[in-house]
Formats: C-alpha cells, sequence, structure tokens
C-alpha cells in the first residue's frame, strides 16, 4: 500500500516537473535566449506559406513573419503540422505561434490568444464553369469539399442555412491542393475555401479559367497570430512589430507583392 501511495507521488510530480518545464521552454524569456520562434504552418497554404518547386518556403505570412522576427531579434523557424493539430501543437508546446492565414475567431480566442488582425479574408465557393452554379443556392444536392480545420468548416457548420442544408455530401481534405484535384476531376462539384488561397491558385494554375468564383453570406474574416494564453509576454510583443510593419509600410509592400 505504501508502495503504490509513493508510486502516485513520483508520478504527479513528475508530471507537474514536465508542465513547469514545458511552459518555460515556451516562455517569452526562453524563446529570447534561444534566439527562435517556432511557427507553425500549413506548407501548402498558396500565398500565404507553401513551397517553390525548389522547395523553398515562400509566401505572405513567410515574409511578414521573418520581418516581425527580425525586429524582435529571433530567427523564424517555420515548422510544418497537421492543420487539423494546430492547437494541440500550440498548447502541448511543439511550436510557439500559429502564423498560417489563421482567422481569429471566438471559439479559437478561448482556447489562445491572438494578436491584432494584419490581413481580412473571406470564403469564396470554387466551381468549374460546366457545372453551370452561379449561386451557392445552386449547390443543393451536390458534393462539397473543404479543408478539415479551417475557418470554412466553422462556418459550414456556424451557418448550416447557407451550404450544410442544401449540400447531399462533403469532403474533408487535409490540404487544398488535393481538394482542387478532385474538384478539376468532378469527384466534388464544389470547394469551400479562403479567398486569399482560391484567388491566387486561380490566378497561377493551369485552365484557371475554367472555374468559378461565387460569394457567399459568412461573414468576413481577420488573420492573426496565434499565441499560447501562458504567453502574453510574446502577444504584446508581436502586437508591438506589427504596428511597426504597419506605420513603415512593409504590410502593404507585401500585400502588393503576394495579393496584386
Amino acid at each position: 500500500m505504501k508502495k503504490k501511495f509513493l508510486y502516485l507521488i513520483l508520478f504527479f510530480c513528475s508530471l507537474t516537473l514536465l508542465t513547469a518545464c514545458s511552459e518555460r521552454t515556451n516562455s517569452w524569456q526562453a524563446i529570447k535566449e534561444r534566439k527562435t520562434l517556432v511557427i507553425g504552418i500549413d506548407d501548402s497554404f498558396v500565398p500565404m506559406d507553401f513551397r517553390e518547386k525548389n522547395g523553398t518556403l515562400v509566401g505572405f505570412d513567410v515574409d511578414l513573419a521573418k520581418a516581425a522576427c527580425k525586429k524582435l531579434g529571433l530567427k523564424a523557424q517555420f515548422q510544418p503540422i497537421d492543420w487539423d493539430m494546430k492547437e494541440t501543437e500550440l498548447r502541448n508546446g511543439t511550436i510557439d505561434v500559429i502564423w498560417n492565414g489563421y482567422t481569429k475567431t471566438k471559439a479559437r480566442a478561448k482556447k489562445e490568444n491572438f494578436t491584432r488582425p494584419y490581413l481580412t479574408n473571406e470564403q469564396i465557393l470554387v466551381t468549374r464553369k460546366n457545372e453551370g452554379i452561379s449561386t451557392y443556392k445552386e449547390m443543393k444536392g451536390k458534393i462539397l469539399g473543404m479543408q478539415t480545420g479551417s475557418s470554412g468548416a466553422d462556418d459550414f457548420d456556424a451557418y448550416p442555412k447557407v451550404l450544410k442544408s442544401r449540400v447531399k455530401n462533403t469532403v474533408q481534405y487535409d490540404n487544398y491542393n488535393d481538394a482542387f484535384l478532385d474538384l478539376k476531376a468532378g469527384r466534388i462539384n464544389g470547394l469551400l475555401i479562403d479567398s486569399v488561397y482560391g484567388d491566387y491558385y486561380l490566378k497561377h494554375t493551369k485552365n484557371g479559367q475554367d472555374f468559378s468564383k461565387t460569394a457567399l453570406p459568412y461573414p468576413n474574416e481577420e488573420f492573426a497570430v496565434g499565441v499560447s494564453k501562458k504567453n502574453t509576454t510574446l502577444t504584446k510583443k508581436l502586437n508591438q512589430v506589427l504596428d511597426q510593419l504597419e506605420k513603415d509600410g512593409t504590410i502593404k509592400r507585401l500585400e502588393k507583392k503576394w495579393f496584386n
């Protein structure tokens, strides 16, 4: 009995120690000491974070995060993650921030802190022109694709009268690249997607003119950086540099580079 009690004490002490270590590892002081900010991303999300043919990571958020880290005296370390597990990765301390076209929502704000927004976005419906779909209401009885864990998927559930009550079925994808392959092949009839991704993809992909974009009555979104609630200092630091990057014109220059 005494042995069991001793084991229980040792177990809880170990658990407390591990938790404390995790918190120290991801504190602002620890980040400053290692001079590196670990940034969780989906490296297929054009034009925010994506790979060129030679494997180089580029994008709006890549450039913005590097500019912010430079002002903070840190190196930006980009860590590709399973997007559906992003909040878990942040909570477990395997990443310091989520910085990847990440939409600030009330539900997400209960789990983590957000910086000030730095970009606006909206959800759109992309379809093949030969489907003859000119409004979201014509998705009745159709198959809709979306990314797992995306803000579009959240809107789909939060506003069921828009698409959820109309479509026959949905298909969840780990990334939008796979979703577009299925859309091109006719395996899905429409794709619920961020406008920043959809606009860029259709502009740069072969036969992009064969697709239509349809507006959706979902609320407009704001992109911000997701930070652990335990690290309020990092949130404040990032807000300060984002303000600076807006004032010195960096954000505007990046918008022109990637969206115009």
